[in-house]
Parts: C-alpha cells; sequence; structure tokens
C-alpha cells in the first residue's frame, strides 16, 4: 500500500502540529471508512507510525492494493484537511485514511500483447443447471482459439473441481498458462496475481464463464479495483436465472464507480477487435471468430449472434 501527503508542509490547526518529539503517549482517534476506533501513539509519532498504526487496527479491510491518503481533522476549519509534511504528533488528535480513486486509463482497441484471456469455471457439473450452456461453449472455444494463434496468454479456474467437474471436454486448454482449482468466487487467486505480475505491461482482461453474478462479477471487481480494464464477453456468459444475468451486466459499471472501465462487449468481435495484427493473418471466419484482412490496419470481424 502506497499513501501520499501534501506537497507542502503546514502548521496543523488544531489537533497535532509539527513539534519537538517529546516522552509519553497521545490520544488518536484513527478513522477509517465508517468506523472509529480510539487508540495511543508516542509522542512525538510521524507518518510511518500512524500508517503502521492504521494497519494494526484496520488490517483486514484496507485493500493494500489501493493507494491513501492521510488526513488530519483541522478544529480551524471544522474539517480534514492532507496530513501536513513533516507531521509529529503532540497533542490528542483525530485522523483518518482515505482511499485515493483509481486513475482510469482510457479504453480502447485490444492489443494482444497487454491482454491476458480469463475463463472461468466451464465446467461438466454446470451443464444442466446454466441456461444456454451449449452457446457460451462455443464461443468459449473460438476465444481460446482466437487466444492461441495471438498468443494470448490464458488463465482457466475450475470451482471444487472433485465434486464439480473438471472443464468440459469441448473447451481446449491446450498452451493455458494456468489451470487451477478454487474454492471461492472470485478468479483472483494468489498464484493469478503472480502471473499477472510476470507479464510485462498486461493491462487488459478479457473474462468470460460462470456464473455472470457470481464468479464473474466479483472476478471483474478484484480486476478493476486493481486498475485493470475489465471487458466481459456477454455472449460468453451466463447464470442459472436469466434475471440474475441480466442484472449483473446491467448493474455491474455501478458498483465501481468508474463505469466506463467496466466495458461489456455486447459481441465477441468488441471483445477481439485487435489493432494492427496483419503481419499474423488470421483467417478464421469459418467458425464466426475473426478475420483480420492483409492490409495492414485494416479489419474485418464476424461474429456468432449473441443470444440476448
Amino acid at each position: 500500500m502506497a499513501a501520499a501527503a501534501a506537497a507542502e508542509p503546514v502548521t496543523a490547526p488544531g489537533g497535532g502540529g509539527c513539534s519537538p518529539a517529546g516522552g509519553g503517549s497521545v490520544p488518536v482517534l484513527f478513522c477509517f471508512s465508517v468506523f472509529a476506533r480510539p487508540s495511543t501513539v508516542p509522542h512525538g509519532a510521524g507518518y510511518e507510525l500512524l500508517i503502521q498504526k492504521f494497519l494494526s487496527l484496520y488490517g483486514d479491510q484496507i485493500d493494500m492494493h489501493r493507494k491513501f491518503v492521510v488526513q488530519l481533522f483541522a478544529e480551524e476549519w471544522s474539517q480534514y484537511i492532507d496530513l501536513p509534511k513533516g507531521f509529529l504528533v503532540s497533542e490528542r488528535c483525530k485522523v483518518r485514511l482515505v482511499p485515493l480513486q483509481i486513475q482510469m486509463t482510457t479504453l480502447g482497441n485490444l492489443t494482444p500483447s497487454s491482454t491476458v484471456f480469463f475463463c472461468c469455471d466451464m465446467q461438466e457439473r454446470f451443464r444442466p443447471a446454466i441456461k444456454y450452456f451449449g452457446d457460451i461453449i462455443s464461443v468459449g472455444q473460438r476465444l481460446l482459439q482466437g487466444a492461441r494463434l495471438l498468443g494470448i496468454p490464458v488463465i482457466v479456474t475450475e470451482q471444487y473441481p472433485k465434486g464439480l467437474g473438471s472443464t468440459v471436454q469441448e473447451i481446449d486448454l491446450t498452451g493455458a498458462k494456468l489451470v487451477l482449482p478454487k474454492t471461492k468466487f472470485s478468479m483472483v487467486l494468489p498464484e493469478v496475481e503472480a502471473a499477472l505480475a510476470e507479464i510485462p505491461g498486461v493491462r487488459s482482461v478479457v473474462l468470460f464463464g460462470v456464473e455472470t453474478h457470481v464468479c464473474i462479477q466479483q472476478t471483474a471487481l478484484e480486476l478493476v479495483g486493481r486498475g485493470l480494464e475489465v471487458h466481459i464477453v456477454a455472449d460468453a456468459t451466463s447464470s442459472r436465472s436469466m434475471m440474475d444475468r441480466m442484472f449483473a451486466l446491467e448493474v455491474g459499471p455501478c458498483y465501481f464507480l468508474f463505469p466506463r472501465a467496466f466495458q461489456i462487449c455486447m459481441r465477441v468481435k468488441k471483445a477481439i477487435s485487435w489493432t494492427r495484427q496483419a503481419e499474423r493473418l488470421v483467417n478464421i471466419t469459418g467458425v464466426g471468430f475473426l478475420h483480420i484482412e492483409s492490409d495492414m490496419g485494416k479489419e474485418s470481424s464476424t461474429a456468432t449472434k449473441p443470444y440476448l
């Protein structure tokens, strides 16, 4: 976790200031989200000690992948201000830890060198329960075929495979970077995070599988929270209930507060609109995937009509 402080040094008005360290402890109210917990720090404690105290009080609730700013409540202004540079706790005060907004990137065409495919829980046990399962298998096959042709890493998870079975036989996992079992909803396992860290310049994730309103949504939330662009292929994801699926696709962006970071691709061709790939001709329109013409920069695509 990283944090920022005010660029210019200022005197903390009312409730703390820059003063020489002394003996004893000072009472401090530590606020985070809707919580407020009183504690003490040594007289003269600075920024690093305050951060350590926040972690000791709220460590299980702080997303270590986000950036934060520490703020001090200023009586003079009756509101919080950014922690002054060189701040040392000299008297009773109130501080809070505030998450910074994720810096947005502009969504554009996906490029193979910065993209990873996530295939979520396409398992045999779900076949009779998930609506249009055969259709999403068909689209998933073409997505993975395109990933192999373009050299895009593929990460696959299987939800409790001992009880729910392995990935369906129709899905060819040849060349997948990872195939992992999981027992939680999100695909963002420690092994997945390590694999993403090994891929230089990864920016976008193309996500598909089941169920839309559970594992797909939770995976998307975690990936967006880590600053990645998430593209859900709408005709390659489904749920037991079409209403669950519909609302998951409709309200997904609202959860992120940054709707542009969460793009729902209503056609496969939107999820695989690669740019300047003429040097690697792909012509598999026979299965309705993607055709990139030989002229540099010119593309044409065909895709299966979604079942919406």
